[in-house]
């Protein structure tokens, strides 16, 4: 198969083994992966909790992460296709920017700079990691209650915490400011590779509306700009037990767009 790399960019505030159930299933319609952590993040995500604070983690910055990822691309033989979550999807779009995908999936992407909302939930979920009046030479960890509004809400008890301490991690709140500057800047005027926006009803972190928002941005752009929004999902979309019914639609449309 031609075409069939796929490297899967992480969001913020979790363990880049989110991935690995994704990765199993891509893998098995003959797709090669690779989900490589962030800087400073390649270990377990207890022993990163327990770094927490973590001056390193903290350092990470938006311009740095996405120069990251484009030197990883520019090492691979082909261009492969970028799939990413939360800001991993932003840094898709930004690397779509670059020319560095054949094509894009932005799963409830944070949105690039001036994209924004008022909705309390977003302001809600947002405001702890963006750490205003504390140091930023500083992780920030969320607590157990924080993850259930941001991330699991609608789950039960049980997933939630099973979650949490599987895939949960300090974070700079640096990185998280970075998404309102510059650093986040999309020309959504650009031709770029085929993307797909993803979406769901129940996300707090990032509502619909912010995903609908991004999309109609690109509509001037004459290139394929695709959107989806699915009934149910939370922003821990890649570990909810409807995982795959969202993997299923990304594989056919990913299927569709590059022969």
């Amino acid at each position: 198969m031609e075409n069939n790399k796929i490297l899967f960019i992480t969001g913020a505030f979790v363990s880049s083994n989110c991935w690995d159930e994704w990765r199993t299933y891509f893998e098995a319609s003959g797709y090669t992966t690779m989900a490589p952590p962030w800087p400073h993040k390649n270990a377990p995500a207890e022993e990163l909790r327990n770094r927490q604070p973590d001056a390193a983690i903290a350092s990470n910055r938006l311009q740095d992460l996405t120069d990251y990822y484009a030197e990883i691309v520019r090492q691979l033989p082909e261009k492969p296709i970028l799939i990413g979550h939360s800001i991993g999807g932003l840094i898709v779009q930004l690397l779509l920017q670059r020319g560095l995908g054949i094509a894009g999936v932005a799963i409830h992407s944070v949105p690039p700079k001036g994209i924004f909302t008022l909705k309390l939930s977003f302001l809600k979920a947002g405001w702890g990691a963006l750490g205003f009046f504390t140091s930023t030479k500083k992780s920030y960890m969320m607590t157990f209650k924080q993850w259930c509004y941001s991330f699991t809400n609608g789950m039960t008890t049980e997933q939630q915490t099973a979650s949490y301490y599987k895939y949960a991690i300090p974070e700079s709140k640096l990185i998280v400011r970075d998404t309102v500057g510059n650093a986040a800047k999309v020309n959504f005027k650009n031709p770029h590779a085929p993307l797909l926006l993803t979406s769901g009803s129940d996300d707090h972190s990032i509502p619909a509306s912010l995903n609908y928002s991004n999309y109609k941005k690109y509509k001037n752009s004459n290139s394929v700009t695709d959107y989806k929004e699915f009934e149910g999902r939370n922003h821990f979309v890649l570990g909810q037990p409807t995982w795959q019914e969202d993997a299923e639609y990304i594989l056919a449309w990913i299927k569709s767009k590059i022969v």
